[in-house]
């Protein structure tokens, strides 16, 4: 079981990435151009609020808080919020935008990426929940509001 839940923690995320890259290949090349224009904008953005999110609120990593050694080592620094479960969202919260079947079964198994983080005892639910909704907020602002203004100025004639 906890060979399992090191390989949620540690490479799961590499399956979403993977898939998303394939999934992105196989689209005309017009839809291309909006997902990774949308990428382009939300991966960044998500970066960014996730950075602040984390000099606004420290969370110690739960190993920390019980000592006890987690299932895969990591340092005692601030665990909120999850890198792993970050990108994992956020990559998923990109392809949910252009296609929601897709982006929902990325989003399952970034949450599986979360809670094996938590499982192995290196975050703290709020760690996975403050991912989440940092790439789905960053994702959101980037295909509702920022894509449609960069294409027309990209498509001007």
């Amino acid at each position: 079981m906890n060979e399992l839940i090191i390989f949620g923690a540690q490479e799961l995320y590499a399956v979403i990435i993977a898939v998303a890259i394939l999934y992105f290949f196989r689209q005309p090349k017009e839809l291309r151009w909006k997902i990774a224009l949308s990428a382009v904008i939300a991966l960044p953005l998500t970066y960014l609020l996730a950075k602040l999110g984390s000099m606004l609120y420290y969370n110690p990593r739960p190993f920390v808080v019980g000592d006890f050694m987690p299932l895969i080592p990591h340092s005692d620094d601030n665990g909120f919020p999850s890198d792993h479960m970050l990108i994992s969202s956020a990559i998923a919260a990109v392809v949910f935008f252009f296609h929601r079947k897709l982006g929902l079964t990325l989003l399952f198994i970034a949450f599986l990426v979360g809670v094996s983080r938590a499982f192995a005892g290196i975050h703290h639910p709020i760690d996975i929940i403050g991912s989440l909704a940092f790439a789905f907020f960053a994702t959101w602002i980037a295909v509702r509001f920022l894509l449609p203004k960069l294409e027309g100025f990209f498509h001007k004639k």
